[in-house]
């Protein structure tokens, strides 16, 4: 455009009183004669299994834990923790490629920014929630993540309150062309799609870009692949981001190009329909 998971006593006293008091006739010095006794599967010494101690946060058991609050982030996709130790960028979140929520001002920030979060209407998968967009203030932080520093560009806290309404602008038209494309296909998935992840890919240019780059024109300034379920199907979009002229009414500034990946017969096909459509048209 997303960062949970007794040993009773009783039994313990009842192993022991019967470790205590061995059958009539026993010999005194048969102290390996209590382990024939098997103590109920409750007992302490059953219950120490590692695997049950700390499990790793993207076992199956932790998957169906509820997120934050007010995100409820895609727990699915978090790392293990060892893994997490491993590498700086091991705690961004596979399904949209950004770091951990980061409402906390940065220690240089030359103005305070809004924390406040808006619902998107893109619909998040296995869930009865939509994606939130990023505040200003994770924006701000995301940006810092990146390499960019305030410093170089002349930034005012309402710049960036532009900036979060052309980012959300630019995801509800992305999806909006998405919804389009998946119309064709309402009969397999009468109850609609869902975006799975995302990510962004502003340096791999896709092959179609290329192409009208070599025709002369612009490079599109930002790419996506948003992974989107068709009803268990999931199928993967390329969007570009080209320049477009801003309304500042709506915050509609971009051109997008939105398509699905040739990843499959079915994609191959959609695109050859719309395309004689287009054609004829």
């Amino acid at each position: 455009m997303g960062a949970s998971m007794s040993t009773p006593t009783s039994p313990t006293v009842k192993a022991e009183a019967m470790m205590a008091a061995p059958p009539q006739g026993c010999p005194m010095h048969q102290e390996a004669q209590p382990v024939k006794v098997s103590p109920p599967s409750e007992c302490p010494m059953h219950q120490a299994q590692p695997v049950k101690a700390s499990p790793p946060s993207d076992c199956p058991m932790h998957r169906a834990t509820a997120g934050p609050a007010h995100q409820d982030r895609a727990y699915e996709f978090v790392q293990c923790p060892m893994k997490a130790a491993a590498g700086a960028k091991d705690d961004i979140d596979p399904a949209n490629m950004m770091p951990p929520p980061n409402q906390m001002p940065a220690p240089d920030q030359p103005f305070d920014l809004s924390t406040v979060r808006e619902e998107s209407n893109i619909p998040r998968h296995n869930t009865d929630k939509n994606w939130v967009y990023p505040s200003e203030q994770m924006f701000w932080n995301a940006m810092l993540r990146k390499g960019w520093r305030w410093r170089d560009d002349d930034l005012e806290a309402a710049d960036m309150t532009n900036i979060i309404n052309i980012h959300n602008k630019n995801n509800e038209q992305a999806w909006q062309e998405i919804l389009k494309w998946e119309a064709m296909h309402a009969r397999e998935c009468p109850c609609g799609p869902t975006l799975k992840r995302f990510g962004g890919k502003a340096k791999e240019f896709s092959p179609r870009a290329r192409m009208r780059h070599w025709m002369g024109y612009e490079l599109p300034f930002d790419r996506h692949d948003w992974i989107v379920d068709r009803c268990g199907k999931e199928v993967r979009y390329i969007i570009d981001y080209y320049d477009g002229e801003i309304n500042r009414d709506t915050y509609q500034f971009s051109i997008l190009d939105v398509r699905p990946a040739f990843d499959s017969l079915d994609a191959v096909w959609d695109r050859m329909k719309v395309a004689w459509w287009r054609w004829t048209s």
